[in-house]
C-alpha cells in the first residue's frame, strides 16, 4: 500500500529542534515516524473496515438469519457499533500506558491485538452451525478490535506530532489519517472481487478471506514499526518528577479541552454513514450493484489520500480551526445531495457527490484533527487526552449506522432523517472546534498550557 502515498523529501527543518525547547532535545525522526504511523494505521484500519463492509453486506444474513431482514441489518450494524463501547475503556487503559511508559509500547500492543482478533473473526462458525454462540463470539472479537483501535490512532498521532518539525506538525500528523484511508481502500479492494461471487459462495466462504488475510498485513506493520524510536518530547518529559498520574492530571487540568475533543469528534459520523450505512442502504434497500458502491468508496478514498496532506499543509499556514470547520460544515451540506442521488439511483451523481463529500470536503476535517486535538494537550497527557476524547466522540460515529438504520423511513424520501442526523452532528463538531484555542504557531513545550 505504501505506493499510494509519497512521503516528503527531507525537509530542512526535519531535524531542527523547536527553537523554544530545551537545547538538549533528543534527535527526532519525522519522516520515519510519519511512515510508521501511515503503515500502522493502514494495517489497523484495514482490519477495522473489513468488519464494517462485512456488516453491511454479509453479517445480517449469516449471523442473524432468523430475523426480519430490516431487523437483521440493525443487529449487524449493532455488532459494528459495539466496538465503540470498548473504545473509551481501551482509551483510558492504553492512554495511561502511553503517557506513563511510552508511545511505542502502545503501538506494538494495538497492532497485535487487532490482528489476532480480526483473524479469529474469519474462523468463526455461523448461526446456522452453532446458533446463538456465533453472534456472541462475533461481538466479543469486535469489542477487542475496539480496544485496539482506541490506542492506535491516538498513539500514532502523538508519536508523529512529537517527532514533527515545529511548523509542519499538521502535515506530518496527517499521514496517520492517510494511512486510515489507505486501510479503507485496501479493505474495499479485497471485497470488490468477492462481491462478484454468487451469493451462496460469498455467504459460505468468500467473506472469510479478507479476515484471514489480516495475518499478512499485520506482519508488514510490525516489521515497519520495530525500529521506530520513542519521541523526543516524551523522552524529555520522562526523567522529570511526576507527582500525579497522567489520568489524574488530565481530568484535573484539561477538562475543557477534553470536552472539546469529544464534541469535535462527532464529525466521525460522516465517515461511518458514508462507508457503512449508505453502502447498505444503496445495495440492500435501493438494490444498486455492490460493485458500483464499492467503487465509489475506493475512488473517494483515493482522492482523500491526496487531499488530506494538502488540507494539513494549508492548516500549517492559516491555522487548524478554519480548515476543520470548513470540513465539518461542508460535509453537513453535501450529505443531502449524496443521499438523494442514492435514493434516485443517479449513478453519475452518486460518484460526483460521494467523491466531493468523502474524498475532498470531509478530508479537510479528517486531515487536520490529529494535530488540532493533539495540540490541545501537554506531552504528559497528550495520548490520554486524544484517546479518551476521540473515543467517546467516536462512539456516536460507531453507532451512527445503527441509529440511521432505525430512523430510515420507507419511500423515496426515507433518507431525510439520516441526512438531518449527519447535519446536526457536523454542526456540533464545528461549534466545538470554533471554541478551541488556535495552536498552529504555539511551540511544542507550550502546548496544553
Amino acid at each position: 500500500m505504501s505506493h499510494t502515498t509519497t512521503l516528503p523529501q527531507r525537509d530542512a527543518m526535519s531535524d531542527a529542534p523547536d527553537r523554544a525547547a530545551p537545547a538538549a532535545r533528543p534527535k527526532s525522526s519525522p519522516r520515519k515516524a510519519a511512515f510508521a504511523s501511515w503503515i500502522g494505521s493502514a494495517v489497523e484500519y484495514y482490519d477495522f473496515f473489513i468488519y464494517g463492509t462485512a456488516a453491511a453486506l454479509v453479517f445480517g444474513k449469516i449471523f442473524f438469519p432468523s430475523f426480519d431482514p430490516s431487523v437483521a441489518a440493525v443487529a449487524a450494524f449493532a455488532t459494528f457499533g459495539v466496538a465503540y463501547i470498548t473504545r473509551p475503556l481501551g482509551a483510558v487503559m492504553l492512554g495511561h500506558i502511553g503517557d506513563k511508559y511510552g508511545r511505542k509500547k502502545v503501538l506494538t500492543f494495538t497492532l497485535l491485538l487487532m490482528g489476532v482478533s480480526t483473524f479469529c473473526v474469519g474462523l468463526l462458525p455461523t448461526y446456522g452451525q452453532v446458533g446463538i454462540a456465533a453472534p456472541v463470539m462475533l461481538v466479543v472479537l469486535r469489542m477487542l478490535q475496539g480496544v485496539s483501535a482506541a490506542g492506535e490512532q491516538a498513539g500514532a498521532n502523538s508519536m508523529t506530532l512529537e517527532h514533527a518539525p515545529p511548523h509542519r506538525r499538521a502535515f506530518f500528523t496527517s499521514f496517520t489519517l492517510s494511512g486510515t484511508q489507505a486501510g479503507l481502500i485496501l479493505a474495499t479492494l479485497v471485497f470488490l472481487p468477492l462481491s462478484s461471487l454468487p451469493e451462496e459462495d460469498l455467504l459460505a466462504w468468500g467473506w472469510r478471506i479478507p479476515f484471514l488475510l489480516s495475518a499478512v498485513v499485520v506482519a508488514v506493520g510490525m516489521w515497519v514499526r520495530r525500529t521506530l524510536p520513542e519521541t523526543p518530547a516524551f523522552e524529555e518529559e520522562a526523567p522529570q518528577k511526576k507527582e500525579r498520574m497522567p489520568l489524574v492530571e488530565l481530568f484535573a487540568d484539561h477538562k475543557g479541552n477534553l470536552l472539546r475533543v469529544i464534541f469535535a469528534a462527532l464529525v466521525s459520523v460522516v465517515s461511518t454513514i458514508f462507508s457503512v450505512f449508505t453502502l447498505s442502504y444503496a445495495v440492500n434497500t435501493m438494490h444498486l450493484p455492490r460493485s458500483t458502491m464499492l467503487t465509489v468508496l475506493i475512488l473517494a478514498n483515493l482522492v482523500a489520500l491526496g487531499a488530506i496532506p494538502l488540507w494539513a499543509s494549508l492548516a500549517d499556514r492559516i491555522g487548524r480551526k478554519p480548515v476543520f470547520i470548513f470540513g465539518a460544515l461542508g460535509s453537513a451540506v453535501l450529505a443531502w445531495p449524496y443521499m438523494w442521488a442514492i435514493a434516485h439511483g443517479e449513478v453519475a451523481l452518486i460518484f460526483l457527490f460521494g467523491i466531493a463529500l468523502s474524498g475532498i470536503v470531509y478530508s479537510a476535517a479528517n486531515g487536520v484533527w490529529p494535530s488540532m486535538y493533539g495540540e490541545m494537550f501537554s506531552t504528559r497527557v497528550r495520548l490520554s487526552g486524544m484517546a479518551i476524547g476521540t473515543q467517546i466522540g467516536f462512539a456516536l460515529g460507531g453507532f451512527a449506522p445503527t441509529i440511521s438504520a432505525a430512523i430510515l423511513q420507507p419511500g423515496p424520501m426515507g433518507w431525510v432523517p439520516v441526512a438531518a442526523f449527519v447535519t446536526a452532528t457536523s454542526i456540533i463538531s464545528a461549534m466545538s472546534a470554533a471554541s478551541a484555542r488556535e495552536t498552529y504557531k504555539v511551540p511544542m513545550h507550550e502546548l496544553g498550557k
